[in-house]
C-alpha cells in the first residue's frame, strides 16, 4: 500500500496558470497538464496529487506559498467544505471573463465554426441569494474535515441537514447559513433542526437506512410565494404531524406545505406522492404578464431574475414578426414557449417528460394563450418528417437541449425541417459546438450571447442564433 501511495508524488511551488472546466484550475508539470481544485490563477500551492494518467493529473492543494493577488475572502462559512460555490475568492468580474472565454474557446475549437463579434456575457444582477431552489439533506452524523480530524479532539458527530460533499454519497455538511436562496429558506432548515433536536426527531443514516427525516425541499419565488417539501423515510402521524404544524404555526409565509414518505434506497421524489399538507399543492412565479404554476416536481429555471433575461435574449434573437410557425424542442414546461408565444403565429412545444408537457398547458391556459400545442415523448421518435407534414413546417426552432446536447437523429430532422432560423440555448457550451459542427454546412452563426445563470460557479449558459445559409 505504501509504494502504490508513493506514485502519487507530492508537487511543490506550482503556479496556477489559468481556470479550467468543471470549476478547476490548470498548471502544466513536466509536459503534463494538472487539473487542481480549489485554486485560482496566480497561486503558488503544493500539489498532492490524487490521480495520476499518462498525459496529465489531477490534485488538491495542501499549502500555499503564494496567494494570487486576484483572491478575494469568501464570504461563506462554508466555503471549500460544502462543494458549491467554488468561486468565492475570484473576483466576480474574473468569473465573467472566464466564462465568456470558454464559451468562446469551445464554439471555436470543438465546433470549428466561424463566429461573429461575440457579445459581452450578461452579469447576473444578484450574486447571492439568487437561487429559488435549494434540497438539503439530513444526516444522523455530520461530515468531519480533514483539519477536524487531524486536530485529535474528542469531536462531537451531532445530526446535520445540509449538503452533500462533492463525490461522497453518504457525507453531509452541516449548514449554517447559505448565501444561495433568499429567506425565509435558511429559516426555515434551521427551524427544522432546532424542533427535531428538542422532539427527539432521528435524521436518516444513509448507510444503514434508519431514521426519520430524509430530504428537504424549498422553493421561494418572486411573487412572495413559498413551497416546502419535507420527506421523511417512514411514516409516523404523531411526529410527522407535530413537526408540519409547527412551520404551519412558525413560517405564515408558507403557502404550499407537503410531505412525502419515501422508503425507496435513493432520495428522488419523482416517483413518489408528495401529500398535500396545507395550502396549496403549488406556486406561481411571475414573468412580465406571464405567471407560471409551479408544482413540487416541476422544472423552472432556479434563477428567477436571470432566467427572465435568458428568456428576452432568446426571444430577441428569435426576431418573430407574428407570421411565424415556432417550434419549441426540449420545452420543458413550456416557460419559453409560453413566453415567445404572443409573437407567434403558432408555438409547437415538444419535451420527453409527460408531467411537463400536462405544467406547460396548463401554463398556456392560465395566461390565456390559445397558440400553443404541447406534445410529449422521446424527441427523436416525436419529431418526425410526418409530425412536420401534419403540424407545419417551422420558420423557427428554439432548441434548449440538456447537458449532453442533441441527438445526431434530432440534428438530421431539424436539418430537414430547414427553418429560416434557429435559437440554440445551451447549459453546456461543449456540447452545443459539437450539434453547431453537424449544422455548419446548412446554418451560419450569426449572435453569440452567454448568460450567466450561477455567480460563483463554473456554470454558463449560451444562446447561438444561426440563420440558414
Amino acid at each position: 500500500m505504501g509504494r502504490r501511495r508513493n506514485r502519487k508524488p507530492l508537487l511543490q511551488n506550482i503556479r496556477i496558470e489559468k481556470l479550467a472546466a468543471e470549476g478547476k484550475a490548470i498548471a502544466k508539470v513536466e509536459e503534463k497538464v494538472l487539473f487542481v481544485t480549489n485554486v485560482i490563477p496566480g497561486d503558488v500551492v503544493d500539489v498532492q496529487v490524487t490521480k495520476k494518467r499518462k498525459s496529465y493529473m489531477e490534485g488538491n492543494p495542501v499549502f500555499f506559498h503564494e496567494h494570487s493577488p486576484l483572491k478575494k475572502d469568501a464570504f461563506c462559512e462554508h466555503f471549500g467544505v460544502c462543494g458549491g460555490c467554488k468561486w468565492q475568492n475570484l473576483p466576480y468580474e474574473e468569473q465573467l471573463k472566464f466564462k465568456q472565454q470558454e464559451v468562446i474557446d469551445n464554439l471555436e475549437r470543438i465546433g470549428k465554426v466561424e463566429l461573429p463579434e461575440v457579445n459581452d456575457i450578461l452579469a447576473s444582477a444578484k450574486t447571492e441569494f439568487y437561487r429559488n431552489k435549494l434540497e438539503y439533506t439530513f444526516s444522523s452524523k455530520r461530515y468531519l474535515t480533514n483539519e477536524e480530524i487531524a486536530s485529535g479532539e474528542d469531536l462531537n458527530r451531532t445530526p446535520a441537514v445540509g449538503f452533500h460533499v462533492p463525490r461522497l454519497f453518504d457525507k453531509i455538511v452541516d449548514i449554517n447559513k447559505c448565501h444561495l436562496q433568499p429567506e425565509p429558506s435558511n429559516a426555515i432548515r434551521l427551524a427544522i433542526k432546532k424542533f427535531a433536536f428538542a422532539n427527539d426527531l432521528s435524521f436518516f443514516d444513509i448507510r444503514n437506512h434508519e431514521g426519520f427525516l430524509r430530504t428537504l425541499i424549498i422553493r421561494t419565488a418572486s411573487t412572495g410565494e413559498n413551497m416546502v417539501i419535507v420527506t421523511f423515510y417512514h411514516e409516523d402521524v404523531e411526529k410527522r404531524e407535530a413537526l408540519l404544524n409547527h412551520l404551519v404555526e412558525k413560517f405564515p409565509e408558507i403557502t404550499s406545505l407537503m410531505y412525502v414518505i419515501n422508503e425507496k434506497a435513493n432520495d428522488t421524489i419523482t416517483d413518489q406522492d408528495v401529500i398535500l399538507f396545507k395550502g396549496r399543492d403549488h406556486i406561481f412565479e411571475q414573468m412580465e404578464d406571464l405567471k407560471f404554476k409551479i408544482g413540487p416536481k416541476s422544472f423552472y429555471q432556479t434563477n428567477s431574475d436571470q432566467a427572465y433575461e435568458l428568456y428576452c435574449k432568446t426571444r430577441e434573437f428569435a426576431e418573430l414578426t407574428g407570421d411565424e410557425v415556432v417550434y419549441d424542442l426540449y420545452t420543458g414546461t413550456g416557460t419559453i414557449a409560453n413566453f415567445v408565444a404572443k409573437k407567434a403565429k403558432q408555438v409547437i412545444g415538444i419535451e420527453y417528460v409527460p408531467e411537463a408537457i400536462e405544467d406547460a398547458k396548463v401554463n398556456s391556459e392560465i395566461n390565456g394563450i390559445d397558440n400553443t400545442k404541447f406534445f410529449a415523448g422521446d424527441m427523436k421518435k416525436v419529431l418526425t418528417k410526418e409530425f412536420i407534414e401534419l403540424h407545419g413546417q417551422p420558420d423557427t426552432m428554439i432548441v434548449d437541449p440538456p447537458r449532453a446536447g442533441m441527438h445526431a437523429d434530432v440534428v438530421e430532422t431539424i436539418l430537414h425541417a430547414a427553418p429560416k432560423r434557429i435559437v440554440y440555448v445551451s447549459c453546456n457550451s461543449a456540447t452545443q459546438a459539437r450539434d453547431l459542427a453537424m449544422m455548419d454546412e446548412s446554418y451560419k452563426v450569426t449572435k453569440v450571447q452567454a448568460v450567466d445563470m450561477f455567480p460563483h460557479t463554473h456554470h454558463v449558459e449560451n444562446i447561438v442564433q444561426l440563420e440558414k445559409r
